[in-house]
C-alpha cells in the first residue's frame, strides 16, 4: 500500500469515527430508558430541588412542557429566574415559581417549607434533587457545621420531607422522590465517622463523603417508605452518571479532562437523559406499589449493597437527633 493509499485510510477511519461514536451513543440511549408519556400534568403541583442546573433543570421543564406548577427550589434566586427566562423562550405552558431555597442552612430549609405550606393548597410530588459533591479535604460545612456532603444531600432532604409531609399527606396521591446514585454501593455507614469526624479513606474512595451520602439517601427511602400512610409512595433514583456542574469540585485536572473524554463520549449522558428515571419515578403508573425501591434506567434496580435493617433505623433517628440539635 503506497503512501497516499494509508492517507486515504486514514481519512477514511477518521471521518467514520464521528458517526461510530453517534451509533453506539445511540444503542446505549436505548439501554438508559426514555419516560415518553405525555400526559397533561394540570392542576398538579411539584417541588424540585436544584431546580436552576442539570438533572433538576431538565426535570422543570419536562414538567411545564406537561403543563405542571413547579416550585423551583434553589439556593441562588437570581440564578432561578434567568433559568425561567431562558425555559420560557422555547416552553410557554405549565406555571414556574423560584423560591429560595439552601439545603445548607436548617433556617432557610424551615423558612421555605412555612412557605410552601402557607401558600400551596396541595404538593403533589416532592423531588428531592438538590446535591453537591465536594471533596472532604475542602472542608466544606453547612451552616449549622456539618459535613457539607452528608448535610445537604442527606440531612437537608430528610428535614425538608419530614416539614412538608403533612402537605402530602394531604394531596395524596403523593410521590418523594430521592435523587441517589450507583455510588451509594461504595458508601458506609460508620456512625462513628458519619460526619467525617475522624476523616475518610481517600484511597478507596475519590469522594468517600458524597458516596456516604448517596448511601444514606437510599436508606432514608426504605426508612420512609416502611413509616408512610397509604397513598403516598417514595423512590430511590440513580440518575446514571451524567454531564452536569455536579463535579465543579472534584479538581480534575485539563489533562484528565483529555483523558476521560473518550470515555465519556461512551457513557456519559446528558441531564435531559438522566432526568428519564426521575419523571418515571415521579408520574408513571408502572411504579406503584414499589415504594421503597430503587431505580435506573426507567426499571427497577438491584443495588450490590447489603443493607441493614438495624442501620437504617439508627440512621433514622441519629438524623432526627442531629436536626433537633440545631433548629
Amino acid at each position: 500500500m503506497n503512501f497516499y493509499s494509508k492517507m486515504n485510510s486514514v481519512i477514511l477511519c477518521c471521518a467514520a469515527l464521528p458517526l461510530i461514536v453517534i451509533f453506539i451513543r445511540k444503542c446505549r440511549r436505548l439501554t438508559w430508558g426514555w419516560y415518553n408519556d405525555e400526559s397533561l400534568l394540570t392542576n398538579k403541583c411539584f417541588i424540585v430541588t436544584g431546580a436552576n442546573s442539570g438533572i433538576g433543570k431538565e426535570t422543570v421543564k419536562a414538567l411545564v412542557k406537561r403543563k405542571a406548577r413547579v416550585i423551583m427550589g434553589c439556593r441562588d434566586i437570581e440564578k432561578a429566574r434567568e433559568v425561567i427566562k431562558e425555559i420560557r423562550n422555547s416552553i410557554q405552558s405549565g406555571e414556574l415559581i423560584p423560591m429560595e431555597l439552601d439545603l445548607a442552612s436548617l433556617k432557610s430549609i424551615r423558612h421555605f417549607a412555612v412557605e410552601v405550606i402557607r401558600d400551596f393548597p396541595q404538593i403533589h410530588v416532592l423531588i428531592n434533587n438538590a446535591g453537591v459533591a465536594i471533596p472532604p479535604l475542602r472542608e466544606c460545612k453547612t451552616k449549622e457545621g456539618l459535613e457539607i456532603n452528608m448535610g445537604v444531600n442527606h440531612i437537608g432532604h430528610f428535614y425538608l420531607t419530614k416539614l412538608l409531609l403533612q402537605k402530602l399527606k394531604d394531596s395524596a396521591p403523593s410521590r418523594i422522590i430521592i435523587v441517589s446514585s450507583k455510588l451509594h454501593e461504595k458508601g458506609e455507614i460508620d456512625f462513628d465517622n458519619l460526619l467525617g469526624e475522624h476523616g475518610y479513606d481517600g484511597v478507596r474512595n475519590r469522594n468517600p463523603a458524597y458516596n456516604n451520602s448517596k448511601l444514606a439517601n437510599v436508606y432514608f427511602c426504605r426508612e420512609l417508605a416502611k413509616r408512610l400512610p397509604p397513598g403516598i409512595e417514595t423512590y430511590a433514583v440513580c440518575p446514571g452518571l451524567c454531564f452536569t456542574k455536579l463535579m465543579r469540585h472534584a479538581g480534575i485536572k485539563w489533562y484528565q479532562y483529555i483523558m476521560l473524554t473518550p470515555v465519556a463520549l461512551f457513557f456519559l449522558r446528558s441531564a435531559e437523559q438522566g432526568c428519564q428515571t426521575v419523571l418515571h419515578c415521579a408520574l408513571s403508573d408502572g411504579v406503584i406499589g414499589q415504594s421503597g425501591k430503587i431505580f435506573r434506567d426507567c426499571k427497577l434496580y438491584h443495588s450490590s449493597h447489603k443493607f441493614d435493617n438495624t442501620i437504617q433505623e439508627k440512621l433514622w433517628r441519629i438524623t432526627e437527633r442531629l436536626i433537633n440539635k440545631y433548629i
